[in-house]
């Protein structure tokens, strides 16, 4: 039985922040593309069992002999599962001053991308990002006022795609 041999099973997850046409949605995808973790005994079984796995076409180290994650790596690679676990946790027991930390935000803007100015004092008017800060989410676009090219500080919501 591999139940005996193998222990667990992860794909680390994280929550990102995406922003597409000003909407702020929050999804779930993928930390580290194209890898499993799997916690194991390694035995000629267990070993052979996850190899021919469907999909699987490799492992960590060379092809007769993977090595095994250090556990700070692990542990780096899983801490914003282990996070959120103890999130939940804290906040099912009525914990307060657990402060969630801010989800990466994705953002579906380029610097030099031409975009429209949709409300404020420079509503309808075109516009080009020169800067981008997550930070504070806000865009600096570039306004053309009087053949000048102005910057000024506007937030995600405030502009949309030409």
């Amino acid at each position: 039985d591999m139940e005996d041999f193998i222990y667990e099973i992860q794909v680390p997850m994280e929550e990102v922040v995406e922003i597409k046409n000003a909407q702020r949605k929050i999804v779930k995808r993928v930390r580290i593309p194209g890898y499993v973790l799997v916690r194991m005994d390694l035995t000629d079984a267990s070993w052979g069992a996850v190899r021919h796995t469907p999909g699987v076409t490799g492992f960590v180290g060379n092809a007769h002999n993977p090595v095994p994650l250090r556990l700070d790596e692990v542990f780096t690679m899983l801490a914003p599962v282990f996070e959120q676990e103890q999130q939940a946790e804290a906040k099912a027991s009525g914990k307060a001053g657990v402060r969630q930390p801010a989800a990466p935000v994705n953002i579906d803007f380029e610097v030099g991308e031409s975009v429209i100015v949709k409300e404020g004092p420079f509503e309808t008017l075109p516009a080009t990002i020169s800067e981008i800060k997550p930070e504070s989410q806000t865009l600096v676009v570039l306004v053309s006022i009087f053949e000048r090219e102005t910057p000024v500080t506007l937030a995600f919501n405030q502009v949309s795609k030409i």
